[in-house]
């Protein structure tokens, strides 16, 4: 018989019990025979539901299709591919079937082996997830974050967490091999299952992690392998239970990373520092099992000895050098240049850099290295007596103004002071500013060396021969001269002499009364007739009198002064009785300590300096606020006075 004939017999077959199921020959039996029958044939058929799993039988095979009988009205057909390339495709053989469809668009029964077989596997993954059972599955594949897994036929996802206990290097090394596998979560309505063999690892080691907290010991030395790196330790696996190794650990020296010193899946061992059975932590350290290098710090260096290192900390004050692991070395910004004016340590060294230097003390105990750097070249300092010798004259460069002084640079690095009162012979200085300005060139004389201190000591007045000497016949006591008012203070006024030299005119010598305001009655520049009444060469004093000059004055000459001067209280009678041979010293005294005005909010910029030398009238300035308050107390006191005279 031809496979044509066979198919057509099959076919023939198929149709018989649709053509029976229609239709009943009624004249061969009775109404009653009728109904039995129809009943008999209805109760013939399952009561078939879409989506369950149910019996068929092979009845035939049609092209790339499989015939199968499930008892319904009709048969149903399935295509060869969801067979599996083992299973025998045979007529009479039995076969697990979903119906996912009584009736399609064409009116045909939609049969699914595949899906059957997948929910007899479905139905086994629940079971296993119920009972916490051991499944066992083959990786496919890998993809973003895991590998694909299959559980018998069904695909589940293995995230890259739960393939071991450590981290996994390779994922490509895991695809192809059959692993038993824990189901940790089914989504049913999506049919999604992740599984893990990370547990079943747990589980096995469990006893293995227990014993090895049970036995921890402060000082145990255990043997680990480097499971994970991070940047602030290392986590070492000890058989099942993770400890860290903290960076500072890992090493005496310092190090920026810990891959400097281990690598992952390296097999190191380490000693127990602390640990806490509770939470599971165990703190580990590398650097303990190894001497601790200040062990034996004096047979490897001494005071004096020339090292090198690398710049490891930079701070305010200095750079920390490591000359060997674990010992380091302060190089103080004051031991880094004989010469230089150091502010921050960057501006010398950089970080990293392998510098040289030279031990300059070493304390053991304290674990303390003192280096320095300058030391490594001559002391230019003690060359300098023979290059500056004392009274020798030299050009410098103003580099910095203060309130008590200039400092001159007599060569890069070199520094020297003009003292405020070394500036001039003649004038009273308040300020450096008034002299010279900063960066601009000064004739300097060397006054003294001091190389321990490393401070020179200028002089600017001393370049030139000191004029007392010739003021002293000059200005000698009862000689004329003529002087100008170039400031005003508190109690009196400083005039300019014809030889450049300052004088003091005290306020009694204007006028034998009291002067409200100073600077309202003799403006600056205004030029008088003055006696010197004191001159004093050691202390540099010249006392002037404007009064005594009027004594031998005809009384107009008298009346114009008073005039001039808007002395309204004062008679031309009251200047020729006024004692001048008088005066009170201490008003000197005062004007003495007046001469330095405040400290410069900022002196090492020009233009706050210039804004101080530049007002020149600033005390006159400030006489005018001040003296009236000077008057009211002095008044006040010349009224209690009275009072206790009466």
């Amino acid at each position: 018989m031809s496979e044509q004939q066979k198919e057509q017999e099959v076919q023939a077959s198929v149709k018989e019990p649709l053509d029976d199921a229609k239709i009943f020959n009624e004249d061969e039996y009775s109404e009653e025979e009728l109904q039995v029958l129809t009943k008999l044939y209805s109760e013939s058929f399952y009561d078939i539901r879409e989506g369950e799993i149910i019996t068929g039988k092979i009845v035939g095979v049609l092209g790339d299709n499989v015939v199968i009988d499930v008892g319904f009205k009709s048969d149903g057909t399935i295509s060869k591919t969801e067979f599996n390339a083992t299973e025998e495709i045979k007529i009479g053989n039995k076969v697990d079937i979903v119906i996912e469809s009584v009736e399609d668009e064409d009116g045909n029964l939609v049969l699914s082996k595949k899906r059957a077989d997948f929910l007899k596997v479905w139905d086994r993954i629940l079971k296993a997830h119920e009972n916490d059972e051991i499944i066992p599955g083959k990786i496919l594949k890998r993809i973003k974050g895991g590998m694909v897994v299959d559980l018998n036929g069904i695909e589940a996802f293995l995230p890259g967490s739960q393939i071991d206990i450590r981290p996994v290097r390779d994922f490509d090394a895991f695809v192809g091999q059959t692993m038993d596998f824990k189901i940790v979560k089914v989504n049913i309505p999506t049919e999604n299952i992740v599984v893990s063999h990370k547990v079943l690892i747990e589980e096995t080691i469990a006893d293995q992690r227990k014993e090895i907290l049970d036995g921890l010991e402060k000082g145990q030395i255990l043997e680990g392998i480097v499971k994970a790196i991070t940047d602030f330790g290392v986590f070492i696996d000890l058989g099942g239970v993770d400890g860290l190794v903290h960076i500072t650990d890992l090493s005496w020296g310092r190090i920026n990373h810990p891959s400097e010193v281990v690598k992952l899946d390296e097999k190191i061992k380490v000693v127990v520092t602390d640990f806490d059975k509770e939470k599971k932590r165990i703190s580990l350290s590398l650097k303990q099992l190894q001497p601790h290098p200040w062990e034996k710090i004096e047979e490897k260096f001494k005071v004096g000895d020339k090292v090198s290192g690398r710049v490891v900390s930079l701070t305010d004050y200095g750079a920390f050098i490591e000359i060997e692991k674990g010992i380091e070395g302060l190089i103080h910004i004051s031991e880094m240049s004989w010469t230089q004016h150091i502010s921050h340590p960057s501006q010398f060294v950089s970080m990293g850099q392998v510098v040289e230097a030279v031990i300059l003390s070493l304390d053991k105990g304290e674990k303390k290295i003192s280096l320095g750097m300058k030391q490594l070249t001559p002391d230019p300092w003690q060359e300098l007596l023979k290059k500056y010798p004392v009274g020798s004259k030299h050009t410098g460069i103003a580099r910095n103004l203060t309130n008590f002084g200039v400092f001159v640079e007599l060569e890069p690095g070199i520094d020297g002071l003009v003292h405020i009162s070394d500036l001039s012979w003649t004038k009273k200085i308040r300020h450096p500013g008034e002299v010279v300005k900063k960066g601009e060139e000064i004739e300097v004389v060397v006054l003294s060396v001091d190389t321990e201190q490393r401070k020179i000591s200028l002089g600017h007045k001393q370049v030139n021969d000191n004029p007392w000497d010739k003021f002293e016949k000059e200005y000698a006591t009862g000689k004329r001269t003529e002087g100008k008012i170039v400031r005003i203070i508190e109690k009196g006024l400083i005039a300019e002499l014809p030889l450049g030299v300052d004088g003091f005119i005290p306020a009694t010598q204007l006028s034998p009364s009291k002067i409200k305001n100073l600077s309202y009655c003799f403006p600056i520049d205004t030029k008088l007739e003055l006696i010197v009444l004191e001159f004093d060469k050691e202390n540099k004093k010249i006392v002037l009198s404007a009064v005594a000059p009027l004594k031998e004055k005809s009384d107009e000459e008298i009346a114009k002064y008073i005039e001039q001067f808007k002395l309204d209280k004062v008679t031309v009678d009251d200047i020729k009785q006024a004692d001048t041979g008088k005066f009170d010293p201490s008003d000197f005294d005062l004007y003495e300590e007046k001469q330095e005005p405040p400290v410069p909010a900022a002196p090492a910029e020009v233009k706050k300096e210039e804004k101080t030398v530049e007002v020149k009238d600033e005390t006159p300035a400030e006489e005018k606020e001040e003296e009236p308050k000077e008057e009211k107390s002095e008044e006040k006191t010349e009224e209690k006075t009275e009072e206790n005279n009466k």
